[in-house]
């Protein structure tokens, strides 16, 4: 369960975005809605145990899934990296967060506040593009109202523009040392997004490249992209 700050004062929750691959976790439940937080999971790359007596068939016949066919066994929690419960039980929810905030693992309790220790927003994603919205748990309908809304804005050419500009990241790294240069803001206009949108990359390219100071420095085989 949420601790209370030191201070006494809290304004809103620390937003953070956490590289689950190879970690594992756990999932306390198996019914439709657990079924999605597993899929989320599982393409978040972590290692996924399912822990209930029964199964929806998307989890029970999910080969990536390891399914322990028996109830939540109190301090369990302790052995994963992050743990999400989503049953009908709030005596199990509860266990579940009491059990990880002995051991400090990070427990989300779906629709149970009280019971979170962090809390899922609602995500849209294009490619590698992740735009999330959080209402600190306090009316989920708006945090899916505003996804939507945000669905509209961002298209899959967003995500092809960040591909774009990873890459000319990594050309400015190279030929400065850092990527921390003037320019990305002029850089990223309208017409860049536009060319990225009709497919005419190396014209973005080129936009970027002049913006940032670094026409004709780059390595036209230089392939990596950072993270």
């Amino acid at each position: 369960m949420r601790a209370p700050p030191v201070s006494g004062v809290f304004e809103a929750p620390y937003p953070v975005v956490l590289d689950l691959v190879g970690k594992r976790a756990l999932v306390v439940g198996a019914g439709p809605v657990a079924a999605r937080k597993v899929a989320g999971l599982l393409r978040a790359g972590a290692h996924v145990t399912v822990v209930a007596p029964d199964a929806v068939s998307e989890i029970a016949e999910d080969p990536d899934v390891r399914w322990h066919e028996r109830p939540y066994r109190r301090g369990e929690v302790a052995s994963y990296a992050i743990a999400i419960t989503a049953t009908s039980d709030p005596a199990v929810n509860r266990q579940v967060a009491r059990d990880g905030n002995a051991a400090n693992v990070w427990v989300n309790s779906a629709d149970d506040p009280a019971n979170c220790a962090f809390i899922l927003p609602s995500v849209v994603q294009r490619g590698q593009l992740q735009v999330s919205v959080s209402t600190n748990g306090r009316s989920p309908a708006m945090a899916q109202w505003a996804r939507r809304r945000l669905e509209q804005l961002f298209t899959d050419a967003h995500g092809a523009a960040l591909d774009v500009l990873a890459e000319v990241r990594a050309e400015v790294q190279q030929a400065r040392g850092t990527s921390e240069v003037d320019g990305w803001t002029d850089a990223l206009d309208d017409h860049f997004f536009d060319l990225v949108a009709a497919g005419e990359l190396d014209a973005a390219r080129d936009q970027l490249r002049r913006a940032l100071g670094v026409d004709g420095e780059h390595d036209p085989t230089h392939q990596e992209v950072p993270s």
